[in-house]
């Protein structure tokens, strides 16, 4: 039997990390692995699915707190409550229907049991890359993705007759729901033979094979706004696959990636860019154009003697905060640069100035006093 890795482990998170913090290393992780991102690579693919199986659990509270207690057992066929001592053979004088009814009413789980569940087909997920540029404006985005759609002949109905009417589905008596032990817990799946509507046709199309849906490549518009950051993910709810006759059409889910940008760096809403100066336009002083995300100019003054390291803030010309009024800033961060490939005459006035001994420590504040404690240090 292949070795299952803690799920805690697999998200790089402490079992007392909090929701957030496994959202942010989940997003993380799948951005790492994402099948787009690795064409090819099994290896990567199982590591997304094995990394999206333990988010499912550790983001959810009940099944996080069943993790903790019974780990992977909780989830697994012959794992706890497996066997003779398991639910199947019942506990307590309750059978598997009525230790239903207890999970029910506990998780929510079975939702109405007199009539069919109104059920959501499958969920699609899918990456979208777009530049730092787009981030910030908001861009839409054509995304084609894997999908199913109403089948072209029955046009969703399932039935090779038009018109012909629906039965109750034999095999979960209407509910649109089987159920299955799993471990600890009873859990309940679409059907398999209705597909989650909870009714059937007697004479199924042949194309479809009474699902109601078939294979489809669609094309789907994304809206993505501005302001939003690597690893978010968009829903749109219902543009995911057709269920057929009976069944909510799933959702769709955008990853979105922003690649990295030349020029600027990101922080959450604040914008970081790097300036490098020329040693004399640090030294004396001097006023710099740099860009700005938005694609305008902006004229900063240095003053005579800026270091590296030193930042000059922009106010409001960073990102947008999300579903806010508020904007970021952006940051210049100089860096002085030591000049190379000096001519003869550049040289000579450089060595005038070094000669000049008396005035280095004015010149040379934090230079000469590091040295001079250096001195002092030695001769103590």
């Amino acid at each position: 039997m292949a070795t299952q890795v803690d799920y805690y482990e697999l998200l790089s998170v402490s079992r007392t990390a909090s929701g957030d913090e496994i959202k942010r290393a989940y997003r993380k992780q799948a951005m790492r692995y994402h099948p787009d991102r690795n064409p090819g690579d099994e290896e990567a693919e199982q590591k997304f699915k094995d990394i999206s199986a333990a988010y499912d659990v550790l983001k959810d509270e009940q099944k996080r707190a069943a993790y903790d207690r019974f780990g992977h057992a909780a989830f697994e066929n012959g794992g706890m409550g497996g066997g003779g001592g398991g639910f199947g053979g019942g506990f307590g004088g309750f059978d598997a229907g009525g230790l239903g009814d207890i999970f029910e009413q506990m998780f929510g789980m079975g939702g109405n049991r007199r009539g069919p569940q109104q059920q959501s087909a499958s969920d699609v997920q899918v990456q979208v890359t777009i530049g730092l540029i787009e981030a910030f404006n908001g861009v839409s985005k054509d995304v084609e993705i894997n999908t199913r759609k109403a089948c072209s002949s029955c046009h969703g109905s399932g039935s090779a007759d038009p018109g012909a009417k629906r039965t109750t589905c034999p095999t979960c008596h209407g509910r649109g729901m089987v159920r299955a032990q799993q471990g600890f817990f009873l859990v309940e799946r679409p059907c398999p033979t209705c597909h989650g509507s909870g009714q059937t046709v007697s004479n199924p199309c042949k194309k479809c094979h009474g699902s109601g849906t078939e294979a489809a490549r669609d094309t789907v518009k994304i809206d993505i706004p501005a302001g939003i950051e690597d690893g978010t993910r968009i829903r749109l709810a219902g543009k995911g696959e057709a269920g057929g006759e009976g069944v909510q059409p799933g959702d769709l889910y955008v990853l979105v990636s922003v690649e990295e940008h030349d020029l600027f760096q990101r922080d959450g809403a604040n914008i970081y860019c790097r300036v490098p100066l020329r040693m004399t336009q640090a030294a004396l002083g001097t006023e710099i154009e740099v860009p700005v995300v938005d694609g305008s100019r902006s004229k900063v003054k240095i003053p005579a003697g800026t270091q590296t390291g030193e930042t000059f803030r922009l106010r409001g010309k960073g990102f947008s905060v999300l579903h806010s009024q508020a904007k970021g800033d952006m940051y210049l961060q100089v860096a002085v640069e030591t000049p190379k490939n000096l001519t003869k005459r550049q040289r000579e006035l450089l060595e005038e100035f070094e000669g000049d001994a008396k005035d280095h420590h004015k010149a040379s504040p934090e230079s000469s006093g590091f040295f001079a404690r250096v001195k002092e240090f030695f001769e103590s």
